[in-house]
């Protein structure tokens, strides 16, 4: 009876607040604590009970009394954090503050003249009864005391950490609580795991959903390409003002990393019980990779543990950041390593009961973290690429980007997998460690092989560019470049993995394909680049991808003979109206997916998406670097690259054909993908825009990489035919073992230099990350739906 009460007194305060046209005083307590003093209602309750529609009236018709609202409620939370909320009514208030602000900021955020409000001081607001806000400049702004607050209370014992007192009398004061003590799990940097409770864990949930509600002023500003701008709640969070930013950031990472859904094995137990833990670390993972999205502004990465006073100069430090930058133990990157590994392939995890283990939804948070992880701290990178531990990350990437391939609601995840795989096949060691053979067999919807970890990825790029959504195409350049970047490293493909290379050379390398596009002739050096680095570093045992090549010599002949005469264009040109489709999908020769595999299927109808900007050019992601003998790397400096063809025509084409950035200098301006589409159809139906010419065709097929491949036909397919004729051989593992056998030592063109294109961050990435991130966070919350129905502007929400 109570709960219902209190519900309906709870409504009646809402009722008064939004139909009082005069002000009300700050100095009404009765009325004010109608609020939060004698309620009990659950997050839920406070978004039902508080509608947006009401929110926005009080917020345009008496704004006073939303602003003394605001205030009040931080108010509370401060004499909080400073109190330690002894007792169990003092708790109950600072959490009905706590989902009050979290349902109310958004509103605040959406409208501009509001956005200043938080960050103006307020009379009266910070000075719970005592002067330690007024030592120089008066009251704090009103963000600054409600962070420090959220920050003090998920560090105050009883409430969000267990109490370290020592008998009855003793009393633990929050001013001088060392927090480092009460670290929230073991892990980085602290070594007792304190025993689980579920009431510290649902606290905790609640102030992390107010502090991402805070960060998520970012979510109300259109996307721009100056990365000065910066998140001033994060940057005030992060920095040294927070006394427990080193203890919050470990608390963090340690509860992600530490956490096991699938618990103690027990079939179901995630149907008996609810996992608290799970929505903490949800929570926790969604915080930190929000805070580590602004690097504060400093251009240098500290790669030693030097001192922070040497940094400070250098502007706002966000020590988030900072601290992920500066773990160096070998322990505690296996700990993060083994964490996020365990995470990733949970969703996977097949058992003979169906539905029997819990699977997490928080994939695509776990992915920007591990991004994050080894863009700013690269020693966690070497670390990742030392062992084989690497391919525990690979094969749920993999399995990821296989099961989102026909799902247009998910083609962020798409991205930011193959972001990863692109960022480590810049390192050697990750196409070293490729050669490990796969036996996991995680049931994928692709052919069934024999053979390693390069065979499991370029069958799975395969299945993506031949089977995926339309939406995927911008990323060919970028699967295509991984595997030029490990070609040089593979010691033997399998004879699927061969094929599935070659059937990708025979659909790119058709005229119609070639023609229709100013962008399209790239796909075909990749290609043949990453043929010529298996043919020259590793052709002994290469055997399979050789004989394939022999087989389909034919596709090579056609292409050093491709006629450039206009008729031949525009004949080439009509054939692509009658069969619009980018590749063939019947002459890949399917066979049968794997045992207990789903096929990917696209969107229900009705799922929300966000969009995304669009991505750079392949050439504005990567720098070229050169393998020198003693295997370091060298950059390369930037010319035109020998895909690119110096025309005007082709640079403006670039953004039309292939979603990207590329060929665009004024580099600020941002479509998001759905704008790039509307350019994209209007730009074809205006024909003149770019056509190709004999000329422009000529100016890239001389510099096609044929020589290599042309050598070896010439040498090999004489040798194979003769086999096959004497020995009246139809059998090929005959030729395979002749192959296996055979060399080319003296005979193939001097071996050219390898070439690897690394990731290199720039502001078209930088950005395209913040709309990912927060698309991802935005719909991940539905329950509370934090930002739901309102005004967000960094990016548009579609219906499926």
């Amino acid at each position: 009876m109570g709960s219902t009460d209190s519900k309906l007194n709870f409504r009646k305060a809402v009722i008064q607040l939004t139909t009082k046209t005069q002000p009300v005083e700050a100095t009404d307590d009765a009325f004010w604590d109608q609020f939060w003093a004698d309620t009990t209602t659950t997050v839920q309750d406070v978004f039902a009970l508080v509608p947006a529609a009401e929110i926005r009236a009080v917020r345009e018709e008496s704004p006073s009394n939303l602003a003394t609202l605001c205030y009040k409620a931080v108010e509370k939370l401060v004499q909080g954090a400073e109190s330690g909320c002894p007792t169990e009514r003092e708790k109950q208030v600072i959490l009905n503050c706590t989902r009050i602000l979290s349902r109310i900021l958004p509103y605040i955020f959406e409208d501009q003249d509001w956005r200043g409000f938080f960050w103006s001081t307020v009379p009266g607001a910070g000075r719970a009864g005592t002067d330690e806000f007024d030592d120089d400049d008066g009251a704090r702004p009103l963000a600054e005391s409600l962070l420090l607050a959220i920050a003090d209370l998920l560090f105050c014992p009883d409430f969000t950490v267990h109490s370290h007192k020592r008998g009855p009398d003793s009393v633990e004061s929050m001013q001088s609580i060392d927090s480092c003590e009460y670290i929230w799990e073991a892990g980085v940097g602290f070594a007792q795991s304190p025993p689980l409770n579920y009431i510290h864990d649902l606290n905790r949930t609640e102030l992390l959903r107010l502090l991402l509600t805070c960060f998520s002023e970012a979510m109300y500003l259109p996307p721009s390409s100056d990365n000065s701008v910066l998140n001033p709640w994060v940057t005030f969070f992060c920095s040294t003002e927070n006394r427990h930013a080193l203890p919050l950031f470990t608390s963090l990472l340690n509860v992600v990393c530490a956490y096991d859904p699938v618990g103690y094995g027990i079939p179901y137990n995630h149907l008996l019980f609810s996992d608290y833990r799970e929505q903490l670390v949800e929570q926790a993972v969604q915080i930190l990779i929000v805070t580590l999205e602004h690097d504060g502004g400093v251009p240098h990465r500290p790669a030693s543990p030097s001192s922070m006073e040497e940094q400070e100069s250098t502007g706002p430090e966000n020590l988030f950041v900072n601290y992920l930058s500066r773990i160096h133990r070998e322990e505690d990157f296996d700990f993060v390593l083994k964490g996020l590994a365990r995470l990733l392939t949970n969703p996977l995890t097949q058992t003979y009961l169906p539905n029997s283990t819990k699977k997490i939804q928080f994939h695509q948070e776990l992915l920007v973290l591990f991004w994050k992880l080894c863009d700013f701290n690269k020693k966690f990178l070497f670390f990742v690429l030392k062992s084989s531990d690497v391919l525990d990350i690979l094969v749920p990437i993999l399995y990821y980007l296989n099961d989102a391939r026909a799902d247009q609601s998910r083609v962020g995840l798409m991205h930011i997998g193959v972001f990863i795989l692109l960022l480590l096949s810049g390192e050697r060691n990750f196409g070293v460690r490729l050669n490990k053979p796969y036996s996991v067999h995680v049931p994928m919807d692709i052919p069934v092989f024999t053979g390693t970890h390069a065979d499991l990825l370029i069958v799975v790029f395969h299945k993506i560019i031949t089977t995926g959504h339309q939406r995927l195409q911008p990323l060919f350049d970028c699967l295509l470049t991984i595997v030029v970047n490990v070609s040089p490293y593979l010691k033997s493909l399998s004879m699927v993995a061969a094929n599935k290379l070659l059937h990708l050379l025979e659909a790119f390398s058709t005229s119609w394909f070639l023609f229709s596009a100013a962008q399209n002739h790239h796909l075909v050096f990749f290609l043949l680049e990453a043929f010529n680095n298996i043919i020259q570093y590793q052709f002994d045992g290469n055997c399979n991808l050789v004989y394939a090549i022999i087989r389909k010599r034919n596709v090579f002949h056609q292409l050093a003979n491709m006629p450039s005469d206009s008729a031949s264009i525009q004949k080439a040109l009509q054939r692509k109206r009658k069969s619009p489709d980018v590749i063939s999908r019947t002459s890949s020769q399917e066979t049968v997916s794997m045992e207990g595999s789903h096929p990917a299927v696209p969107a229900e109808p009705g799922t929300l998406k966000t969009s995304l900007v669009a991505i750079p050019g392949i050439d504005k992601l990567t720098e070229k670097s050169q393998v020198s003998e003693d295997g370091t790397m060298v950059s390369v400096p930037k010319t035109d690259s020998p895909h690119t063809v110096p025309t005007d025509q082709s640079a403006a084409a670039g953004t039309s054909d292939t979603e990207s950035n590329s060929g665009r200098d004024n580099e600020d301006v941002f479509y998001t993908e759905a704008e790039m589409e509307r350019r994209r159809l209007s730009s074809a139906s205006s024909t003149s825009f770019w056509a190709p010419t004999p000329d422009w065709v000529l100016s890239w097929k001389c510099k096609l990489p044929l020589q290599t491949i042309m050598r070896l036909l010439q040498v090999l397919v004489p040798q194979v035919e003769k086999i096959c004729i004497d020995k009246g051989l139809t059998d090929e593992s005959e030729i395979l073992k002749f192959l296996q056998h055979g060399t080319l030592v003296g005979l193939l063109p001097v071996p050219h230099p390898i070439l690897i294109r690394k990731y290199q961050a720039n502001a078209g990435t930088a950005m395209w990350f913040r709309t990912y991130m927060w698309g991802v966070v935005y719909l991940r919350n539905v329950d509370p739906p934090i930002w739901y129905d309102t005004d967000v502007r960094l990016f548009e929400i579609q219906r499926m």
